[in-house]
């Protein structure tokens, strides 16, 4: 079937049409860095969304959904002749049963929202981000966001066990399963989880909860090489107290610039390491964590006799340290704009696969250095180079290059999670396997035909 050609909308009859469904207060002139498009809509509902949809789907109006708009590669970007929704007015979270560690909310709720209110319970989401207070769970599932985390309790695809969400036609898909055993027919829900809205909008979501622990213990390591991590990472996952909670790698350019900015210094820790660890071990005593913490740096002192450490002392400390990983939002401050990229790597080719980076982004311009830092329980590095964005057409095709020819040979991803989008399409066409490609295309063209959802994203 061949998609309906774009069409140019009357709208005011547009306007007067959302406005009976939402209410005129909701509907909006779209403004924004990314908003190219004629309204921003806010249904507060499920129903509503369906009916906004619907509209659109009748007058061949195309709709970009949004969520909390943290997003790094433009899926949320909008031209004129399209709407946006986004889904602010749909934060409640509907339940918690703690008993059976499961929330029931709406795709509008802010990670640290539903965070605040399970941790009332002992419980958690089991996903964590440094965009927590603005990163929204529907946005999260769209993206299939990963976070710190995801090494032990996977990313949002594993979190999910009921979603409700409005299908291209304005139809309203509702599987709003509470039990993690469910062969009742195909799993659907996880074609929207990662599809970034190209196929519906996820309206509300079952997420699993993970008790939450009584204590953490956290070290900070200054190591001589990724495989030196990688070691202290077995030593953590092997101990007999608690359990590995994360392990984040920040190499020596990143953390000196965050601790830079933040003006943190320790005497004893100096930031001259190839790589610092950050470890942090969960479970339900302080005492035997902060014994179990100071085992791991003695094993790691005696393969690598050169390596330093830090153990934080108190809670505050520990946020002090952990601040040094999270505030990414300095490497904009250098460098406004600057490109950053989200891969996976297999653990045992990290180191390679950094020097590689390393070495041919020097070869391409003298001048190019990246900012290393990522999930390195999980292989998932985030590279940001030091230059004011963006690039030169040429000059991003040459850094893709580099960063992304090894990554198919040894089985890692170009997309981590962070998505596709706009920034990234144009190489998911280019890397990924004529059939996964082909699969994709047919599942877009039985539920979107007329590709008005999030069009220009993931597929052209």
């Amino acid at each position: 079937m061949k998609a309906r050609a774009p069409s140019t909308p009357d709208l005011q009859a547009l306007l007067h049409a959302l406005s009976a469904v939402v209410g005129a207060p909701h509907v909006r002139e779209a403004v924004g860095p990314d908003h190219g498009a004629d309204f921003l809509v806010l249904p507060g509902s499920t129903t509503e969304v369906a009916a906004v949809v619907a509209i659109c789907h009748a007058q061949g109006v195309s709709i970009v959904p949004q969520g909390g708009h943290t997003g790094l590669v433009g899926g949320c970007q909008s031209y004129p002749g399209q709407i946006v929704l986004s889904l602010t007015r749909m934060a409640q979270i509907e339940a918690i049963y703690p008993d059976e560690r499961v929330a029931v909310v709406q795709a509008g709720v802010a990670l640290e929202i539903l965070q605040n209110a399970a941790l009332a319970y002992g419980l958690e989401p089991g996903i964590d981000l440094a965009a927590r207070g603005t990163a929204t769970i529907g946005g999260m599932v769209s993206t299939n966001a990963g976070g710190i985390m995801a090494h032990r309790y996977g990313v949002m695809r594993h979190r999910v066990l009921g979603m409700e969400a409005v299908l291209p036609d304005g139809t309203i898909y509702s599987d709003m399963t509470r039990v993690v055993k469910n062969t009742a027919g195909y799993d659907l829900k996880h074609l929207f989880v990662g599809a970034e809205g190209t196929l519906g909008i996820v309206t509300r979501v079952v997420l699993k909860l993970e008790p939450v622990p009584q204590s953490t213990a956290t070290v900070m390591l200054g190591l001589p090489s990724a495989a030196a991590a990688l070691e202290a990472i077995s030593i953590a996952l092997r101990s007999d107290v608690g359990h590995l909670r994360a392990a984040e790698g920040l190499w020596q350019s990143y953390i000196q610039l965050t601790a830079r900015a933040q003006g943190w210094a320790e005497p004893s820790f100096p930031l001259d390491q190839p790589i610092c660890l950050l470890l942090m071990l969960g479970g339900g005593h302080q005492t035997d964590l902060t014994e179990a913490i100071e085992q791991i740096f003695g094993a790691t002192l005696d393969r690598h006799p050169t390596a330093t450490g830090i153990i934080a002392a108190s809670q505050r400390q520990e946020a002090d340290l952990w601040r040094l990983r999270e505030d990414t939002d300095q490497l904009y401050r250098a460098h406004p704009g600057a490109p950053s990229y989200d891969v996976s790597v297999p653990l045992s080719e990290i180191g390679a696969y950094v020097d590689h980076v390393v070495n041919g982004l020097a070869g391409i311009d003298g001048g190019i250095a990246p900012f290393v830092f990522g999930h390195l329980a999980d292989g998932n590095l985030h590279i940001v180079l030091n230059r004011n964005g963006p690039l030169t057409a040429d000059l991003s095709r040459a850094v893709e290059e580099v960063l992304y020819t090894p990554l198919r040979a040894f089985g890692g991803s170009f997309s981590a999670e962070h998505g596709v989008g706009v920034k990234r399409m144009s190489y998911l066409g280019t890397a990924t396997d004529p059939g996964k490609l082909r699969a994709m295309a047919l599942v877009k063209q039985a539920l979107d035909p007329d590709r008005l959802m999030n069009p220009g994203k993931i597929l052209p």
